[in-house]
């Protein structure tokens, strides 16, 4: 949230229409480079931490034991960890980028860049989540002399918004700034020119789409300006001291004020009410807004997430930050960004990692902190998906395995497992279950059923003369940890669904894997190994070749 200095030359190509705030223009994209070639986005792409997820609960945070328990029970949110995208690099200035947000659309991920260091750069991914196994980046856009601070995207168009050093053009009347460019298809087009507004403030900090408009937040001595979508001409403005962050919910916008507190406005930008709130918000830093049911969640720094109600502005409750790292400066651990999807609140909290909470009726419950590399500044989730901006870790893409509606349809007469995170089935015993859990391991001598969505931390063997059948999703390890799946002599693994194994698949002498309907999919990292003569009967998509 700098003044971002983008050099727009007088060799710009320009068609300028002009209002009291704002110039459009087209430019000759002489601040920007492209790159598209498949083969260099694909070494952004990293999977070496792929795999089951661990999450931090509240016994481990506090240093708790397991008093009074004979052992750790089975917990909510099966995540796994799909890929890394690495920050893209530059010479000259690119060279340390970082996520600053980031928009899920359908099947892509819209992500902006920009750089602590001192000067100014910038870039924009767009990655294909389609396949759950595989992102990929499909096209990346670099600014050479701009921080990009946050992105949206809608209709073929990518929108974005950063900043302009006013004094060095000769086009611009403020130094904040928003771009439409060109995109579909998961690639930028840039052919026919970017489109450029202006507004009031030091740099343009956050965007959201309503309808044929676009809603834009700067900074310090900034505004909430409403632009036209097709042209970006001003439709009207909002004047505030310092905004951060901008939110919609039904016909009421909500603005983050870093001097003050949440504004709510209705769609002419008339104040409705306003909520107080005293936090030191820091200087230039990033927070966000966001509303769940009748609150609204503020990402207060240091205090960690403020909830508060969205039609009265009364205080509900602070979800603090609730681990402090050793080695870890107190001064990076503040929620930066907050996240909803769902029941799930998720929280970017720094240096203190990515903190998954749930609502309920009583307030939100800690649920743990999710175990992923670097300072978490950014978090986005929709649909089965989070997306964390991690630093220099880059941007983390994790899968959190929901269960499948029609599969909880075919399953509805078993019982929801609740239980220990190391599943036993004794010899002779039947055991049937659905839900979604994380294990730590499972072991099955009987007959097991799972339906629903599982990941297992540890090996899962089905041990001689066993039966273990699962529908849905079930995942075990991960690639830099990798544990396998072990069938003994004369048992059988009977699959329908997603299996997926970062580790090997051990078939013993005797053993049957069989595969049901036509719609499976096998992702193995390691090897499929047989010791003697095996049965693989059905249909399934072998993702990476392993049989």
């Amino acid at each position: 949230m700098k003044r971002i200095s983008l050099i727009l030359l007088a060799i710009l190509s320009i068609s300028i229409s002009c209002s009291d705030e704002t110039t459009v223009y087209s430019d000759s994209q002489s601040d920007i480079s492209i790159e598209d070639n498949d083969a260099i986005l694909s070494t952004s792409v990293v999977y070496d931490n792929a795999g089951v997820l661990d999450i931090i609960d509240e016994n481990q945070i506090a240093g708790k034991s397991l008093s009074g328990k004979s052992e750790e029970q089975a917990g909510d949110y099966p995540l796994t960890l799909v890929a890394q995208i690495n920050p893209p690099s530059f010479d000259n200035g690119g060279e340390n980028l970082t996520a600053s947000h980031i928009n899920v659309v359908e099947n892509y991920a819209y992500v902006s860049y920009n750089t602590t260091e001192d000067g100014y750069a910038g870039a924009i991914d767009i990655v294909d989540v389609s396949d759950p196994n595989s992102p990929r980046v499909t096209s990346r856009l670099y600014y050479l002399n701009a921080d990009i601070n946050a992105v949206s995207y809608e209709e073929g168009f990518v929108y974005l918004v950063g900043g302009v050093d006013s004094e060095k053009s000769v086009t611009a009347t403020s130094n904040s700034f928003i771009a439409k460019i060109n995109a579909s298809g998961g690639r930028f087009d840039v052919s026919a020119g970017i489109t450029y507004g202006f507004q009031t403030g030091y740099n343009s900090t956050d965007i959201v789409i309503d309808g044929n408009k676009v809603l834009v937040t700067s900074g310090k001595d900034g505004s909430l300006t409403v632009f036209n979508k097709s042209d970006l001409s001003v439709i009207s403005e909002y004047p505030a001291d310092d905004l951060r962050s901008v939110a919609i919910n039904n016909e009421e916008i909500a603005v983050l004020d870093a001097s003050k507190g949440v504004s709510i406005l209705d769609s002419n930008l008339n104040v409705l009410r306003e909520i107080a709130i005293n936090t030191d918000f820091g200087l230039a830093t990033k927070r966000t807004i966001g509303f769940t049911n009748k609150n609204v969640i503020v990402a207060e720094g240091a205090k960690g997430a403020g909830v508060y109600n969205a039609s009265n502005g009364n205080f509900i409750e602070h979800i603090a930050i609730p681990i402090n790292p050793e080695g870890v400066d107190q001064s990076d651990q503040v929620t930066n960004a907050v996240a909803i999807n769902e029941e799930a609140l998720l929280m970017a909290n720094g240096g203190a990692g990515l903190c998954l909470s749930e609502e309920q009726d009583s307030g939100n419950s800690l649920v743990g902190i999710i175990a992923l590399d670097g300072s978490i500044n950014y978090v986005a989730s929709k649909g089965d998906y989070i997306f964390a901006a991690s630093g220099k870790n880059g941007l983390q893409v994790i899968k959190m395995n929901k269960p499948d509606s029609s599969l909880e349809a075919r399953c509805e007469n078993l019982n929801y497992y609740s239980g220990s995170s190391n599943l036993t089935v004794a010899a002779s015993t039947v055991k049937e279950y659905k839900g979604s859990k994380r294990f730590n391991r499972v072991n099955v001598y009987g007959s097991l059923l799972l339906c629903g969505t599982w990941t297992v931390q540890n090996t899962t063997y089905v041990h001689e003369d066993g039966i273990f059948e699962m529908n849905g999703t079930f995942v075990v390890g991960r690639n830099n940890n990798r544990k396998n799946i072990s069938v003994g002599e004369d048992a059988t693994f009977r699959v329908e669904g997603n299996l997926t194994i970062y580790g090997d698949l051990i078939l013993e002498d005797g053993a049957t894997l069989e595969f049901i309907g036509n719609s499976s999919v096998v992702y193995i990292t390691g090897n499929v190994i047989t010791n003697g003569d095996v049965t693989i009967k059905g249909n399934f998509k072998d993702y990476n070749s392993k049989f």
